[in-house]
Order: C-alpha cells, then sequence, then structure tokens
C-alpha cells in the first residue's frame, strides 16, 4: 500500500469545514468554510425574540428602580431604630476614651 499523491478532503472539527490537503508537502491548498448556521429561522422570529430581550431588560430596570426605592425605606427605618436606642440609653453613661484612662 502505497500513499497517493493526489489531494484528499478533511472536515474540520473545529468548523466543520472542509480541507483539501496535499499529501506531499502536507499543507492545506484549499478551504471551504462551513455553513453558518441561521440564528433565527426567519424575520418573525428575529422579531419576536428583540421584543423578548426588550420585556426582560424593561423588568430588570423596573426591579432596580424599586430596589433603590426600598433602600430609602429600609435606611428611614434604620436611622429610626438608630434613634430610638439613642433615646433609651442613660445620658449618664458616656463611653470610655483612650485620654480618660491617663
Amino acid at each position: 500500500m502505497g500513499l497517493s499523491d493526489q489531494p484528499f478532503e478533511v472536515t474540520c472539527p473545529d468548523c466543520s469545514g472542509i480541507l483539501k490537503i496535499d499529501p506531499v508537502t502536507r499543507s492545506v491548498i484549499a478551504h471551504t468554510s462551513a455553513q453558518r448556521k441561521k440564528t433565527f429561522e426567519d424575520f418573525g422570529a428575529a422579531a419576536k425574540a428583540l421584543k423578548e430581550s426588550d420585556a426582560r431588560r424593561e423588568s430588570l430596570f423596573a426591579q432596580s428602580v424599586q430596589a433603590e426605592k426600598n433602600k430609602d425605606d429600609l435606611m428611614a427605618k434604620r436611622f429610626a431604630e438608630a434613634v430610638k436606642k439613642a433615646k433609651e440609653s442613660p445620658l449618664g453613661e458616656r463611653p470610655m476614651r483612650d485620654f480618660d484612662l491617663e
């Protein structure tokens, strides 16, 4: 069995293109790109996908706006709780400072 000197074709495992190889020089002498897969079958499907992504984006924006509104309420509640604790603590007791120890 001898090797043929005729070029042969191989399918690229990465891109599914067709490579024509010369066995003598062991190099690619031609390349045929694989057909690209369509992302969408028709314009209707593409338009529907765009509308869905717009709706999703709008929903995420609305959630972030609501989170910011809740953030203000949460901060107000924390502040009210801190004021309440400050009023409940005895006024006569002051925290110890470093220079009070000298």
